[in-house]
């Protein structure tokens, strides 16, 4: 399972409150516990005014790259801003994210075609919004994976999000979501799958009960990353049982060794 670590990110409030007064300190934590506890990139979102993006994330991916030697995903919704940050990263990351609105593949795809630089994707455009829809999900899906193509870019770079609609408004949202992984993975079965699974308990109570049993059903659909807590035991535990479950831990190997270095077991 690829685990973007998603707790430094001024959309959280505590982390907002760490951003606003500069603490070194935090961010630091942040940045170590995540990477501690697995995660294969970790994500830097500076999640405030447009007008001090570009210096808040030029300062996040200092503090994280002093911690960590864990890979950056660099997140902002402006590519631009993005182009901007890759000559900051010690190595190449993860960037979070392109889709098929506007611009953003033709200006993102051509700079980091020639490097190690992954990309994430979302099922979404000008023409269909955030679609509902799986099959327009997966058309989504398949023209930036085509687009990608044309640039040099395989598949095993695009890590697509399919965008998972919430519960609370969406009752088929878990069906819509693995049946538009289905689709795409049909046809390009070399892409990764990955999503900010928490949306999907948007308005509801108690909703670390939902994603981690959306985390576990995904999972089994065919997703293979996920933007989450990897500080949270509950997530970690349903990651390693899940693998275990679906045949991808030979022996249950990876569970009893998460159990005995007290990865998980602990709660």
């Amino acid at each position: 399972m690829i685990i973007i670590g998603e707790k430094i990110n001024g959309f959280i409030p505590s982390t907002l409150k760490a951003i606003e007064a500069r603490d070194d300190s935090y961010i630091k934590e942040l940045a170590e516990k995540q990477s501690e506890y697995g995660s294969s990139y970790i994500d830097v979102c500076a999640g405030t005014d447009p007008g001090t993006e570009h210096d808040t994330l030029e300062w996040l991916i200092g503090l994280v790259q002093e911690t960590t030697d864990t890979p950056l995903s660099i997140d902002s919704s402006d590519v631009s801003t993005i182009i901007d940050m890759l000559p900051l990263a010690n190595k190449p990351g993860l960037i979070n994210s392109v889709s098929g609105e506007g611009e953003k593949c033709d200006k993102l795809f051509p700079v980091i075609a020639d490097t190690a630089w992954n990309v994430v994707a979302l099922t979404c455009d000008d023409e269909n919004g955030i679609p509902t829809d799986p099959k327009v999900k997966a058309k989504i899906a398949g023209d930036i994976i085509e687009k990608a193509a044309g640039a040099g870019i395989s598949q095993e770079r695009l890590f697509i999000d399919p965008l998972v609609t919430t519960l609370a408004t969406t009752a088929d949202a878990l069906a819509s979501f693995g049946d538009a992984v289905s689709i795409i993975k049909e046809k390009y079965p070399d892409v990764h799958i990955t999503s900010g699974l928490s949306n999907i308990s948007y308005g509801l109570p108690y909703r670390r009960s939902i994603n981690r049993v959306f985390l576990t059903l995904a999972m089994s659909a065919g997703m293979d990353s996920a933007i989450l807590d990897p500080t949270a035991e509950d997530m970690r535990a349903a990651i390693y049982a899940t693998e275990a479950l679906l045949g991808k831990d030979d022996y249950c190997m990876n569970y009893l060794t998460a159990f005995r270095n007290g990865a998980i077991g602990q709660q």
